[in-house]
């Protein structure tokens, strides 16, 4: 009986070990969910356009991330009443790093077609799933 209850438990907890989600899956998952509220949050009328990478090739993942970090730092919010919120939400996205320059990219920031800054977000947390 002893025997059962110990496999039991160590199966049981051997199968937590395996379904707990990794840290950078969750850090991910939290950017994405930041970035979808950001959408509700930005001004996007009358707001500057930026750059949008959409569908970046493999070895411009890293171009594409930089591009999309500095073009979160123009974002304004709509209202002054949401400021404090936007704000943590900028400084939780610029939290975002990717390591891997990869292979040297041709395309530039200045190279993706300029969008509004719902459609910029929205090509962000396509980026990011």
């Amino acid at each position: 009986m002893k025997r059962m209850i110990i496999f039991c438990m160590l199966f049981f907890c051997s199968s937590m070990v395996l379904t707990a989600a990794s840290p950078k899956k969750l850090k991910y998952k939290q950017i994405l969910r930041t970035i979808e509220q950001l959408e509700t949050m930005v001004k996007d009328m009358g707001a500057e356009l930026l750059h949008t990478p959409e569908y970046p090739v493999e070895g411009c993942l890293y171009t594409a991330v930089t591009c999309f970090k500095n073009g979160v730092q123009k974002l304004q919010p709509a209202s002054s009443q949401e400021n404090t919120d936007f704000n943590k939400a900028i400084r939780l996205v610029n939290k975002l790093t990717y390591r891997d320059p990869g292979e040297q990219c041709e395309s530039t920031c200045e190279s993706y077609e300029k969008k509004t800054p719902k459609e910029f977000l929205k090509a962000f947390a396509n980026l990011m799933q």
